[in-house]
């Protein structure tokens, strides 16, 4: 059996998208012939200080195995003279979505980590990412080549259909609160719609950017609709099914989305969609399972939540198309099957 280090900064535990990819890798790679010995990284990634890339580095040298995966939060931020050499492990680079691509970063740093990110994946010997809109993306914008890149989407667990409440419309937004998540954007665009009948519940940590949770309470408190909003924060598994269960639209105003892991997890108990089409959101939501938008536009994201609330037969309608599409999304072993097979190419 391969034996793969696999190196992830900060608490593994964390309730992300991300986080939740690599426990998933971590538990099913070895039904794809690979052993992984988890790593842990220094948790001030993506923006590590002096001692902590130290660290890593050494962290990074002194790993044994036949290959070393990387997750991208790391990576990307390393400056490339301190990545252990191409020939002993193999380094494979694991993208959920470039660091640069997040929201709110100063210019200055956002070219900084354009640059290191893509001196980093030069030296990674192949390149997993999470959805083929980001692979074309670290092509075309970090030279990475097509044929190092290797698609691996995200799995979905089988999950029973939504049965919603029938009123008032429970609108559900998952995700940790950050400013590239686009709440503050979806809080407003909601407060233009007081006659029609709603609640927004947003289900996701209020820890990991506490600027972007402080301007999004401050936004709620504004609005006037702060009565029919609720922050839930970090929730446990059974909440969040729980969630998911009475919810009657899932709402995504995300900016930028490596793939959209929630979108997905939603398309597999069938719920309508209001999506923004950030990143690979725009492909990982199918036509006709709910009403896509451009990211930051709140006059469009406003009439597409108007036309979803007011129109029952509507949401029926995407309801219907994305329970079908989700029953047809990839499952983790899936998933973590195609990241085994990218190991193994890189030590062959």
């Amino acid at each position: 059996m391969l034996e793969a280090v696999f190196a992830v900064p900060g608490d593994l535990e964390a309730p992300t998208g991300g986080y939740a990819y690599d426990r998933k890798l971590l538990a099913l790679l070895p039904e794809s012939g690979v052993r992984p010995d988890y790593l842990r990284l220094p948790g001030t990634f993506p923006h590590p200080d002096a001692e902590d890339l130290v660290t890593t580095a050494r962290l990074l040298r002194e790993a044994r195995g036949d290959v070393l995966l990387v997750d991208g939060l790391a990576l990307g931020a390393m400056p490339a003279e301190l990545l252990p050499g191409r020939s002993v492990p193999p380094l494979v680079a694991l993208v959920h979505h470039p660091l640069a691509c997040e929201t709110g970063l100063a210019r200055k740093r956002r070219a900084e980590l354009m640059a290191s990110e893509a001196a980093a994946l030069a030296c990674a010997t192949r390149v997993v990412t999470t959805s083929a809109a980001t692979a074309r993306l670290l092509a075309a914008e970090f030279g990475v080549p097509a044929e190092k890149i290797a698609v691996a989407e995200p799995g979905t667990d089988p999950a029973r259909r939504a049965r919603g409440t029938g009123g008032p419309v429970a609108l559900l937004a998952v995700g940790a609160v950050s400013a590239r998540k686009g709440y503050e954007a979806l809080v407003r665009a909601l407060a233009q719609l007081p006659t029609l009948d709603w609640r927004l519940t947003v289900a996701g940590s209020l820890e990991r950017d506490a600027r972007a949770a402080a301007s999004l309470r401050e936004t709620i408190e504004s609005s006037g609709a702060a009565e029919r909003i609720t922050l839930a924060g970090a929730v446990g598994d059974p909440e969040l099914e729980r969630l998911y269960d009475r919810a009657d639209v899932f709402v995504s105003p995300s900016l930028f989305e490596g793939y959209g892991m929630v979108l997905a997890e939603a398309m597999a108990r069938g719920l309508p969609l209001v999506a923004s089409s950030g990143g690979a959101a725009a492909e990982t939501v199918p036509d006709g399972a709910g009403l896509k938008v451009q990211p930051g536009d709140i006059a469009a994201l406003r009439e597409a939540l108007r036309d979803m609330i007011a129109d029952r037969d509507l949401r029926r309608r995407c309801a219907d198309a994305s329970w079908s599409a989700g029953q047809g999304l990839p499952r983790w072993g899936d998933t973590a099957a195609k990241v085994a097979a990218a190991l193994k190419d890189a030590v062959r």
